[in-house]
């Protein structure tokens, strides 16, 4: 049996990458976990919570997984792509799909540009319509400072394992990320030994891949990669 560990990203939620599990539970019968770290979720409460917990609660996920199932899959977003790699470079894990993963970090000159959209819109009376706003609405003023700083303790963690890492991967990222550039696409595939390296960009997209303008080619793209040269998991579209 096939399982597939999806992780979300820093101060969100399975709901970042809910297409795409939707997605993947509709064409295979793996079985698919989605946990929800510690700490995030629709009600952020980050005061108390290390890194540690983050990458302890992921492992804990995959460990039972792997009790459960024969062939693993990794699919991480942002902070859940580090943390992915990080387990992969532990684990035997048979597929590694990155989604837009935090590298690296913020891409100042996207983040003026979505900034600028944003005040449009509210001149104009669409804020309510604009949906980046309506997602980092809830966010702001709700993290503590603490928590980013345990964030930027995963990522420079997590990096030091990415040349152990020699499973077949996949990077995904937007050209229109306001949070992580997407030239860390680049940066991962030099520092990630796999022999089978995929990248791709997306030009419409920000850094809710999943929920962005291109998930539907997104969708396709990380299904085809997760069953090719496994025939046996095919599934007609």
């Amino acid at each position: 049996m096939t399982g597939c560990l999806i992780i979300h990203g820093y101060t969100g939620s399975p709901y970042e990458v809910g297409p795409l599990t939707d997605y993947l539970k509709k064409y295979t019968d793996w079985f698919i976990k989605v946990p929800t770290l510690p700490g995030h979720g629709s009600e952020l409460a980050l005061d108390n919570v290390s890194h540690k917990k983050w990458l302890t609660a992921a492992e804990e996920s995959l460990k039972q997984l792997k009790a459960k199932t024969d062939t693993i899959y990794l699919i991480g977003f942002s902070m859940g792509g580090m943390i992915a790699a990080y387990l992969a470079s532990k684990y035997n894990v048979d597929k590694l799909v990155l989604l837009a993963p935090s590298g690296k970090y913020l891409s100042f000159r996207q983040i003026i540009r979505d900034f600028k959209g944003v005040v449009t819109d509210g001149l104009k009376g669409k804020l309510k319509q604009n949906n980046l706003y309506l997602h980092y609405k809830r966010k702001w003023g709700t993290v503590p400072f603490k928590a980013n700083i345990e964030f930027l303790r995963l990522v420079r963690f997590t990096r030091r394992y990415l040349n152990k890492v020699t499973s077949p991967v996949l990077i995904a990222h937007g050209q229109q990320d306001m949070m992580v550039p997407y030239k860390t696409g680049y940066y991962l595939d030099k520092e990630i030994t796999s022999e089978r390296k995929e990248v791709v960009f997306f030009e419409r997209s920000r850094h809710l891949i999943c929920l962005g303008d291109d998930n539907v080619t997104l969708n396709k793209m990380v299904y085809d990669f997760l069953i090719s040269e496994n025939k046996e998991d095919v599934v007609p579209l």
